[in-house]
């Protein structure tokens, strides 16, 4: 079984019934002092937390810990009501919910929360790739992979097993160059099939010699996770790729 903590939060993400909680208002509450007559004050006094032994600074790191990690990733609706309610059932050896729930639970969750934030780069994206397509030279594959031929070579074509030898310069629909082995002066080498999809597809297309212009969809790329801090969720992006060689 994982962590308590992990299935807390399954507890939380998974079921439709776990809804946030709402707060009651507090009977009697008198209006805090300094407010302005016959306005009470609406920002709530935080009370110091008091760590009294290990256990208590130990408890508190791990809600420390769940709570930034999660919010790193963009999940901002937790109940925190059922997160204390998961970790007083797996103490009592009675979890709701089997390790195989909580991971498919988690990873639908987080899936969906990647798509969301993907959606803008992924809509950007496909607004250009329509356009771009009916540009003179651009030829579109069943995948939606995008081509331009610059320079057409004459050796021949790798296959998936292939190693090649490639310089390329790699940059965003704004233009922005975010890596070029051409600037570093230095070729790289890789199998065909250690690279994005979209690589795949187009280098198995390019006899050696050739330079192309490749437009690959977000899907074919780096999809809803994006990459670095360069390359956003939903990125379609644009590489200049001369196949320099098979490497034997």
């Amino acid at each position: 079984m994982k962590s308590l903590i992990t299935l807390g939060l399954a507890c939380v993400l998974c079921s439709p019934s776990f809804a946030q909680a709402t707060k009651k208002p507090a009977t009697g509450a008198k209006p805090a002092t300094g407010a302005k007559s016959g306005t009470a004050s609406k920002t709530a006094v935080s009370q110091p937390v008091v760590l009294k032994n290990a256990v208590d600074s130990f408890s508190y790191a791990v809600g420390t810990s769940l709570a930034t990690f999660y919010k790193e990733q963009g999940i901002k609706d937790i109940n925190n009501a059922m997160v204390l309610r998961a970790l007083n059932d797996v103490k009592a050896g009675k979890p709701r919910l089997t390790e195989e729930q909580v991971n498919s639970c988690i990873m639908e969750q987080m899936q969906a929360v990647k798509s969301e934030k993907a959606s803008a780069g992924k809509k950007e994206g496909v607004e250009f790739l329509a356009k771009n397509k009916t540009q003179p030279g651009v030829i579109t594959t069943a995948s939606g992979l995008q081509y331009q031929v610059i320079t057409e070579g004459t050796g021949a074509k790798p296959t998936l097993q292939d190693k090649v030898k490639v310089h390329y310069t790699g940059t965003l629909l704004d233009g922005y160059i975010f890596d070029s082995s051409v600037r570093r002066g230095q070729p790289i080498e890789f199998g065909v099939t250690n690279v994005i999809a979209g690589w795949t597809e187009a280098l198995q297309l390019m006899p050696v010699g050739s330079k192309w212009k490749l437009f690959i969809p977000s899907e074919l790329a780096y999809g809803d996770n994006g990459a670095g801090a360069d390359i956003k969720p939903g990125a379609t992006l644009i590489f200049e790729v001369e196949l320099l060689d098979i490497v034997k």
